[in-house]
């Protein structure tokens, strides 16, 4: 069996059977493919020795530990697969550590960036325009459930009712979960839809919750995409006058984390309604907090300049 048809074989294998996105999967291409490049072995030949060597190339070659960790992540489910299938009769990659990375706290935005971000999308809807008001609605359940945009821009119509307090979300891996939407951000979501469905009726369309997305658009996806909610997110931040650098779907996800977790909120509670599959990424939140403790301590205490 050719190194193509092995790579081709354990990527059908991550698509079918771990449900694996596809840019989650051309992520493992990509790396596979240079790491069959770095070698001058076939892929079932290669041992211990040769994986070490290849890392070793890319240390040399200054290449970020966390990019060399993402590879090297790549090759052991790789040799796993081929053990599991019998093409090997050992995983020569079983023993090998990855490179330990510094530890990256996320950047996060304060209660009062995100208020004057909402404060902001808020006073655009007095027009009643369908487009500012999709933007805070799409704003407000950001900032009030934590969802990934990829997320909740996918969100069928119908997830979201008059009455709805939960959301069921199918999220990494296809796993489902209910995430509780707030007050806020159910009436944006209210007042959106309602004048969505008035537009829509102008326009003809029949029963379009049955097959329509919380964000219909024209594209090809037939929903809002990722890159233009950001886009729009941006475009506030901005006009609230806050650097459109800091701000992202990405970084009111963490706010939402963040904030829950300084008022008080259980740490599992708050895995749950980001979807993590581990608690120790949740874990993350509870180290931000204690930066900013630290920062508040050196900056604020009377005694900071002794």
């Amino acid at each position: 069996m050719s190194d193509t048809d092995i790579v081709d074989q354990f990527l059908e294998m991550l698509a079918a059977e771990r449900g694996r996105a596809v840019n989650s999967v051309a992520a493992y291409r990509r790396d596979l493919d240079h790491f069959r490049s770095g070698i001058d072995l076939p892929l079932v030949e290669a041992t211990s020795e040769t994986i070490r060597a290849y890392l070793a190339y890319l240390h040399a070659e200054g290449l970020k530990s966390s990019t060399v960790a993402r590879r090297l992540s790549a090759i052991r489910q790789l040799y796993l697969f081929l053990y599991r299938e019998g093409l090997r009769k050992d995983n020569p990659a079983k023993n090998i550590e990855s490179p330990k990375q510094p530890t990256k706290l996320p950047k996060t935005l304060s209660d009062k960036q995100v208020e004057r971000l909402l404060d902001t999308a808020e006073a655009k809807t007095r027009r009643g325009k369908l487009k500012a008001l999709r933007a805070h609605a799409l704003l407000e359940t950001l900032y009030a459930t934590g969802l990934r945009i990829s997320e909740l821009v996918s969100l069928p119509r119908r997830a979201i009712g008059p009455d709805t307090t939960m959301i069921l979300v199918r999220g990494k891996g296809g796993r489902e979960r209910m995430v509780p939407l707030g007050d806020k951000a159910r009436k944006a979501l209210s007042l959106y839809l309602l004048t969505l469905r008035a537009k829509e009726s102008a326009k003809g369309v029949k029963n379009p919750d049955s097959a329509h997305f919380l964000f219909p658009s024209s594209g090809a996806k037939g929903h809002l995409t990722r890159r233009r909610a950001g886009q729009l997110i941006k475009k506030l931040a901005i006009e609230a006058g806050l650097d459109p650098k800091i701000v992202s779907p990405h970084k009111l996800r963490h706010a939402f984390a963040t904030h829950l977790l300084t008022n008080g909120a259980d740490l599992r509670a708050v895995q749950q309604m980001l979807g993590h599959a581990d608690i120790s990424t949740t874990q993350i939140y509870t180290h931000v907090i204690e930066e900013r403790l630290k920062s508040l301590v050196l900056t604020k205490h009377p005694l900071a300049d002794d």
